[in-house]
């Protein structure tokens, strides 16, 4: 339905940016090429053995996970609610990249339409802000769940969790839609070549000669309410959690209690971590690929490694993926 919704608004976007080229007499671009990753042909079965390896492992990986909690009764609560559409997110994040790259590869062409470029775009935006928006809603829980365990299931009742999932998608279409609207405003372009194996907003954005200084003052401006508040919002849950933590007398009930946030704490750590920590390396001295690797870090590794996580270190999920598999088996 989104993606729909989305090729919608692409279209009027196109529309209205049409009608702009033609009041300005500028020359319209149709489509963009994307450089990828190698253009040498003995690399190319290498490189699509590699990704659609990764790309087959997070969708099965994520697949398992969602089976195994839409299987159990006993994770039918607030935190595996959360965990389950975290799941569908980073199915739909890692598919809004990666099959173009492969058919890219297959086909030996790197060219994307203007409007397949923005709605690929206003895709990736969505589903990461999805992801970012789950985090900090699961590291809320987690602060509830650790900080009030007795009010816990009068707080985090399936109303409020389905209120805050819905504004989850809310707030991350409205990301979307904001960036669209940025670049709705662009009337030229510098090049037509975009240093990534996707339409990554900041490169789109780069390309455009419009206004820089509006341009980098609506996106820092949208990237701090929508990237570093809920950041914020994670690193105070987790400030509380540790503090009760530690108020905890016994060492077993310390351990029990940070075992419950441990697989989260974790998936947060490798999201921010790959997020920022290539992109500062990237930015110290920086290369098209090196963009691309931090690119490929939190678009394609990251929501592989989340199913492995939440398997390995979650008892629950673990013994339920077991009982599923002595049962097919």
């Amino acid at each position: 339905m989104c993606y729909f919704l989305l090729s919608f608004f692409s279209n009027e976007f196109l529309k209205r940016y049409s009608s702009i080229m033609e009041a300005h007499n500028l020359t319209y671009v149709s489509e963009f090429h994307l450089i990828g990753f190698s253009e040498d042909p003995d690399l190319q079965p290498i490189l699509l053995g590699l990704f659609l390896s990764m790309y087959l492992v997070t969708v099965l990986g994520n697949l398992l996970i969602i089976l195994a909690i839409s299987s159990d009764s006993h994770l039918h609560t607030p935190m595996y609610f959360f965990l389950f559409n975290l799941s569908i997110v980073d199915i739909c994040f890692i598919s809004t990249t990666v099959p173009k790259m492969i058919v890219d590869i297959l086909t030996q062409t790197r060219v994307i339409s203007y409007v397949g470029c923005l709605t690929q775009m206003s895709l990736f935006i969505i589903f990461i802000c999805m992801d970012d928006m789950l985090l900090t809603v699961m590291a809320y829980d987690r602060f509830v769940a650790i900080c009030h365990p007795l009010h816990y299931g009068v707080i985090m009742n399936p109303h409020i969790c389905v209120l805050l999932l819905l504004l989850s998608v809310f707030v991350s279409l409205l990301d979307s839609q904001l960036h669209n609207l940025i670049a709705l405003q662009f009337t030229c372009f510098w090049d037509v070549e975009i240093a990534n194996f996707f339409c990554h907003p900041s490169q789109v954005f780069s390309l455009s000669c419009s206004d820089t200084l509006i341009k980098t003052v609506v996106t820092y401006f949208v990237g701090v309410i929508f990237g570093f508040l809920p950041m914020l919002g994670i690193i105070f849950s987790y400030y509380k959690i540790v503090s009760s933590i530690l108020k905890i007398p016994s060492s077993d009930g310390r351990y029990k209690a940070f075992s419950t946030c441990s697989s989260h704490l974790s998936v947060v750590c490798l999201f921010y971590g790959t997020g920022t920590g290539t992109y500062i390396g990237s930015a110290v001295s920086y290369s098209p690929s090196k963009g691309m690797v931090a690119s490929l870090m939190y678009t394609v590794v990251t929501p592989m490694l989340n199913p492995f996580i939440y398997s390995l270190r979650n008892r629950d999920i673990s013994n339920t993926l077991k009982s599923l598999h002595s049962w097919i088996a």
